[in-house]
């Protein structure tokens, strides 16, 4: 005995669902992604949280320094050991830890201890959104 089924082009039943590219639900996650992630994201100045955004599914931090900052590594310049590099030298990781300002809920791998904590409300409300 065997048997198919057909969902017909599951990119129009996931727009449909507003799952897809721009979709409701997939809105409503970035959205509340950021803001739960903002208690847990490094705040010096400010810089950070304030040029973030979240698009379909990504969120990109447009700060040169958010890469180390989310490792919670010092990097250095190669060539002088210093934590300042020329204009386009490439810094390398060291195993230094990074100390953040309120700590321990600021710090590095922001999104993951985000995650770790709030999946069950992210989806619960992407759910109620769905019906």
């Amino acid at each position: 005995m065997s048997f198919s089924v057909s969902f017909g082009n599951l990119d129009k039943l996931k727009k449909k669902q507003g799952l897809g590219v721009d979709g409701r639900i997939q809105q409503y996650i970035d959205q509340k992604a950021l803001r739960l992630m903002a208690p847990f994201t490094p705040f010096n100045t400010g810089t950070l949280q304030r040029n973030v955004y979240a698009k379909n599914g990504e969120i990109v931090y447009n700060v040169p320094y958010a890469k180390f900052l989310y490792y919670g590594k010092v990097m250095i310049c190669p060539s002088t050991g210093s934590t300042w590099a020329r204009s386009g030298e490439k810094k390398m990781l060291t195993q230094r830890e990074l100390h953040f300002k309120g700590a321990p809920l600021r710090g590095a791998y922001w999104f993951l201890r985000m995650k770790a904590q709030y999946t069950d409300e992210i989806l619960k409300g992407a759910g109620k959104i769905n019906g």
